[in-house]
């Protein structure tokens, strides 16, 4: 039984990465977010800063770190968009403080954890997003059903691809 504690014990501890990882995953995938979006109307679907923030938060499970992560990968993301400073701050915070909380309860290397995880973090980040743009910042923005299930079914596909290639970075013991 001790064996089989320490072995999980082992298996959720925090994944280690480069540090010039943590900084150039979020700048390329801003970079590339809003250049290959201004080209191609759908590539709007995908958020690959939020999957980034994502990844870092399961990978390292420190809500802390997640959260000022997230807040910062979501304000170089809004630098770039017509909205207020903060709005994917607030948004990108949140999402990586849960999955950083829940990184640390189960284990997330498993590529169909993933995808299941990332769905409800892309619904929860959307719905976030509309709350904040609707209510607080007074837009008319409207919700749509069935726009934010494709989106959350892309992202979380188009994520369990990126968290693969990110998981090479890994630094191995």
């Amino acid at each position: 039984m001790a064996m089989l504690s320490s072995m999980t014990r082992r298996d959720l501890e925090a994944q280690s990465y480069p540090p010039l990882v943590f900084i150039l995953a979020p700048l390329v995938a801003i970079g590339l977010q809003s250049l290959v979006a201004l080209h191609f109307e759908r590539f709007n679907i995908l958020d690959l800063p939020l999957m980034v923030t994502i990844f870092f938060g399961l990978a390292r499970r420190e809500p802390i770190t997640a959260t000022l992560y997230g807040s910062l990968v979501g304000i170089g993301q809004d630098a770039l968009t017509h909205l207020p400073i903060g709005v994917f701050g607030i948004t990108n915070a949140l999402i990586g403080f849960l999955a950083a909380s829940l990184g640390v309860k189960i284990d997330v290397e498993n590529h169909g954890t993933r995808l299941l995880l990332n769905f409800p973090f892309m619904l929860l980040h959307s719905l976030i997003f509309w709350i904040i743009a609707r209510h607080m910042l007074a837009t008319n923005l409207t919700w749509n059903w069935s726009r934010e299930l494709i989106r959350a079914v892309a992202n979380s596909i188009v994520a369990v691809i990126l968290f693969a290639l990110l998981d090479r970075t890994r630094v191995r013991d």
